[in-house]
């Protein structure tokens, strides 16, 4: 059974974009994106919501001649896995081993959860409400960027609580603090 792994990069007032949609502030350095491969190295699947593949996508075709080992990596782990776009206004996917969901249906990702051998991520904050609304997300991954932007997209939503056992933290050396929570059942 595969456990589903909601990462994000946000600001420490909580935002993973500002008030003008931007989060080139929390762009990972080399060694927090190399902290990301490893996180990223066992999941099997990932879920998005359109905005967030929209996005993501640009992995699918970056060319990798002149770039570092990590980002090199980092594309490799990304186009091996298989990838869930839930949209009701995308028309098609445009990345191999992806495909296209209306709607989020919890049962049917719980379904998933069970059927799985390997880790699950969900990508997004939207899509991921719904999810931890659902009582379905196992593990929060949160890299905390030292930057307050004062408004934005939140990176949880307003109404969900939960209760966490920390599990890991670390301090990189450009500020950044990636924290490790287990949810509590």
């Amino acid at each position: 059974m595969g456990k589903l792994l909601y990462s994000s990069i946000a600001s420490l007032d909580g935002f993973v974009a500002d008030g003008g949609g931007n989060f080139d502030w929390g762009a990972p350095d080399d060694e927090v994106h190399t902290a990301v491969n490893d996180l990223e190295r066992p999941i099997g699947t990932y879920l998005y919501g359109r905005r967030m593949y929209e996005v993501m996508v640009a992995w699918e075709t970056m060319d990798l001649a002149d770039e570092p080992s990590y980002i090199a990596e980092y594309a490799r782990i990304w186009r091996t896995a298989d990838k869930v776009v839930y949209s009701s206004t995308l028309g098609q996917v445009a990345s191999e081993r992806t495909r296209l969901e209306r709607a989020f249906d919890p049962v049917v990702v719980a379904d998933m959860l069970q059927a799985s051998s390997s880790d699950v991520s969900i990508g997004g904050p939207g899509l991921a409400a719904h999810a931890l609304r659902a009582g379905l997300v196992d593990e929060l991954h949160l890299f905390v960027a030292p930057v307050v932007v004062g408004a934005g997209t939140r990176w949880l939503p307003d109404d969900v609580r939960m209760t966490l056992a920390l599990l890991e933290e670390r301090r990189f050396a450009n500020g950044m603090v990636h924290l490790h929570y287990q949810v509590s059942r």
